[in-house]
């Protein structure tokens, strides 16, 4: 596919699904879900950012897409190479940091508000970038890396389930896939670095931010992607993402949310 060069400080709205295709920046670039959830794939995987919680910054050159999983605001600020000299920002690998509330505020003057003065872009966009590399600040980022497998018959694992993560047992993917057990448990190992669980984990954790992102409960979002117990899928998300389930609904949805609703636990 073709890889276009852009250069934009802008906030967008996509559906369920929406796309960006692959592109470069001659920049780096502070890429921003302020809702929904949101998939930003380079060659190495996708990093999959919880909406209003993390930004990731793409280094300069570097080719990379988006994907809305439900609905999303994508909000992306443009950070000059003489604004992140000596920060630290473009390391030249993506990197997922904390957005500070400072940090949420600057991005949405940068992009919300209308036909920008240069002075004051410029001064934001300097702002934007200290807080986002300073150290410790926001504390742990919320993201989700799903490695982009190489091999096409655990592609086609990945692909069966991102469209049904609870029908996903090994045996049965091995059987829809053409495969054995055997042989993609080695190949998931050797091409991404996880266990199949670990794997099957990370992808039914998509699913339930995207649930949580569109109001859904706790209880509902467990049972609807894969847990039979709440609890089980409390300690997967906190394990995986830093912070449990209640706590990230809180944030999308406002304080009375964390309860997760009438029958939800309340982690």
């Amino acid at each position: 596919m073709p890889v276009t060069r852009q250069s934009a400080t802008t906030a967008r709205d996509l559906v369920d699904g929406g796309r960006i295709d692959r592109h470069r920046h001659d920049d780096a670039q502070a890429v921003f879900p302020g809702s929904g959830v949101l998939a930003v794939t380079t060659d190495a995987g996708s990093w999959v950012l919880p909406g209003g919680t993390s930004a990731i910054v793409v280094p300069a050159g570097m080719a990379h897409s988006h994907r809305a999983h439900g609905r999303t605001r994508l909000q992306t600020v443009m950070l000059p190479r003489e604004v992140c000299a000596g920060l630290g920002l473009d390391t030249g690998a993506p990197r997922v940091v904390p957005v500070t509330p400072l940090a949420r505020e600057a991005i949405n003057a940068a992009t919300l508000e209308g036909p920008p003065d240069p002075r004051r872009g410029a001064l934001l966009t300097e702002l934007l970038a200290v807080e986002l590399a300073r150290p410790g600040a926001g504390g742990t980022p919320a993201a989700l890396l799903l490695p982009r497998p190489r091999d096409p018959r655990l592609s086609a694992v990945v692909d069966a389930l991102l469209a049904d993560p609870v029908r996903g047992s090994l045996a049965d993917l091995a059987r829809r896939t053409g495969g054995s057990e055997r042989t993609l448990s080695r190949l998931c190992r050797e091409d991404t670095g996880l266990s199949f669980p670990e794997l099957r984990t990370r992808i039914r954790l998509l699913a339930a931010l995207v649930h949580l992102a569109d109001g859904g409960t706790v209880t509902a979002a467990a049972h609807r992607c894969g847990w039979s117990k709440p609890h089980s899928f409390i300690d997967a998300f906190r394990r995986v993402l830093g912070t449990t389930p209640g706590r990230y609904r809180a944030g999308l949805h406002g304080p009375a949310a964390q309860s997760g609703g009438a029958t939800g636990p309340a982690e």
